[in-house]
Formats: C-alpha cells, sequence, structure tokens
C-alpha cells in the first residue's frame, strides 16, 4: 500500500518545541494543534494553507471543541473555557477556569486528552520534568454536566495515548515514559463512561520508540507515535503489529485522522535538543489508504469566557 508524506506548511521555516494535539475540525476544514511551551494553539486550513494562532496564559497541552466552537484545554493549572478571537492573544479575561484537580506535586500539568464517542473529555496529568521519574499523573474524566471525576487511573509518568475503539467499548491509554513505554485496553462502558478491567495492550519495550500520543481507525486499529522511533506503528484490535511508516522526524509526538475524507493522519512532532533536523518540530500529513472517523465534540455547552 503507497503512502505519501508531507510537510504542512513547506515553507514555515519555524518548528515547535513541542507539537501536539492535532485536532481536525470538519466544519472548518482546518487542523488545530498546540506547542506546549510556547503556549500557543494553531490552525491552518490546508485547502488556502491559511495559518492562525493564538497565545494563552499558560501552557496548552490539549483541547476540543464544543459544538458551538468554545474550546475546552487542559492546561497547566486545570481545565479552561476559551472563545477564540480576532486577536492573536488570549487574555486572562477571556478565558475561564472550569475545574482542577488537587496536583499533589509541583511542577505538573495536564497532558494528552480527547472526547470519546460520547463527547465526554478524558485527560491526564503529569510532572513536566520527565527526569523526576515521578508517577503521580492521573486520568480523569470532565462529563457533560461540567463535572471533573476523581483520578480514574494513577500511579502514570507520562500519561499518553488516549484512544476509543470504533464500537465504544475499548478504551486505550498509555504511559510514555522511557521507564514505561506500555499501552494499555480498558473495557469501557460508553452508557456511562466507566472504564472496567485493565490488560496489557502493547509492551512498547518491544518496538522501536515509545508510545506516545495515538489515534484509532475506523477498523478499529490503533496508531501509535513512536516517540524517539521516527516511526508511525499500527496495531490490530488483537494487539499485533500490522504496518509501520517511518517520518522524517525523530520525536513524532501525536496522530489524529482529518481530511475531507478522513484519510489522511496528520502527526505533529517535537524537536529534540540536540541533533535535530529541518523536519522536527513541523506537522506532517500522512496518506497511507486508511480511514479514520471524526472526532466527537465536547457534549456539554461551555460557557463563553469575556
Amino acid at each position: 500500500m503507497s503512502v505519501s508524506i508531507e510537510r504542512l506548511e513547506p515553507s514555515r521555516a519555524t518548528p515547535h518545541a513541542v507539537g501536539e494535539s492535532p485536532l481536525w475540525r470538519a466544519d472548518e476544514q482546518a487542523l488545530y494543534w498546540v506547542d506546549i511551551p510556547a503556549r500557543q494553539l494553531h490552525c491552518v486550513t490546508p485547502a488556502d494553507g491559511i495559518h492562525r494562532q493564538w497565545t494563552f496564559p499558560e501552557q496548552i497541552a490539549c483541547f476540543t471543541f464544543d459544538a458551538a466552537g468554545t474550546l475546552l484545554a487542559g492546561c497547566e493549572s486545570g481545565l479552561f473555557a476559551a472563545r477564540l478571537g480576532a486577536s492573536d492573544t488570549v487574555t486572562e479575561s477571556q478565558w475561564q477556569r472550569l475545574a482542577a484537580p488537587a496536583f499533589p506535586a509541583s511542577g505538573m500539568r495536564f497532558n494528552d486528552g480527547r472526547c470519546d464517542r460520547q463527547g465526554r473529555f478524558w485527560a491526564g496529568t503529569m510532572v513536566q520534568d520527565m527526569s523526576l521519574v515521578s508517577d503521580v499523573g492521573a486520568l480523569f474524566r470532565y462529563d457533560a454536566e461540567g463535572r471533573l471525576s476523581a483520578p480514574l487511573v494513577d500511579r502514570l509518568v507520562t500519561q499518553n495515548g488516549l484512544g476509543f475503539s470504533p464500537d465504544s467499548r475499548t478504551m486505550y491509554l498509555s504511559d510514555s515514559h522511557p521507564a514505561r513505554r506500555r499501552v494499555w485496553a480498558f473495557d469501557f462502558d460508553a452508557e456511562r463512561g466507566v472504564i472496567g478491567a485493565q490488560r496489557l495492550f502493547v509492551d512498547m519495550n518491544d518496538y522501536p520508540g515509545r508510545p506516545d500520543g495515538a489515534a484509532v481507525d475506523a477498523d478499529g486499529a490503533y496508531w501509535t507515535c513512536a516517540n524517539d522511533g521516527s516511526r508511525l506503528l499500527r496495531f490490530t484490535p488483537a494487539g499485533v503489529l500490522d504496518r509501520e511508516i517511518v517520518l522524517p522526524v525523530s520525536k513524532p509526538s501525536m496522530c489524529a485522522f482529518g481530511g475531507r475524507d478522513f484519510d489522511t493522519l496528520f502527526v505533529t512532532s517535537i524537536r529534540p535538543g540536540v541533533g535535530a533536523n529541518e523536519h522536527d518540530g513541523h506537522v506532517f500529513a500522512v496518506r497511507c489508504g486508511v480511514q479514520g472517523l471524526p472526532e466527537a465534540p465536547y457534549a456539554g455547552a461551555l460557557p463563553v469566557a469575556g
């Protein structure tokens, strides 16, 4: 099966330090993503190449939108709602904190997050200094009624890899820290938004790289960005590797399906501090003959700040 890989913004000279959390909005035919340390949200409409960006008061790591287009973001100090405007800066008065967990350590933030297919927002936390190997991170659920759950999965070092099967019977979650490198599958009760039995899905110590952000395709296969492994890996629902795509970046960070027919995998990347190449820190469009599914928006109604 043929594969094409293209830079999303080939003329962009400035790479992202930590490009993350790509999200395709079908109603806009636009891709959104973040650069975490830059505190920026970016947007590109591939059809015309128009690029927009917004700078936030603090780091934004993961996000979604509600049906009205209000942003729901996992940041350093909690979950926030914000309405994006014409200005390239979101001020303190233009966003509203909705909820925050009791962070058990300093230097924490939210990391990877996405909605389940019923519109609940799931997001995890981590200690930003990965050298501490601190396992105080946890996974939370923010439901349509605006309630933040207690920790639902705990003892995570670097939470990542959230995904949901097409039939909503399985939730996937990974820990991408070099000391962990595992992906788990959980039984999922879609009606109640409750996770059940946990099992090891993939031990990435057996494969190149670490399991960073992920996406699930229309066939139920799980795609993970192999950070430090320069590739995308596709695992069947049985946890068997059946495809491997080498990328021109050393640290792919997260992937998401998009495009008019959801047949494009958009992949963000991190620029390493040493030995970066010309492509590291950029976003790529990978066409590999596989279709994905639309991401569900947040099912609640977010307040409009500002």
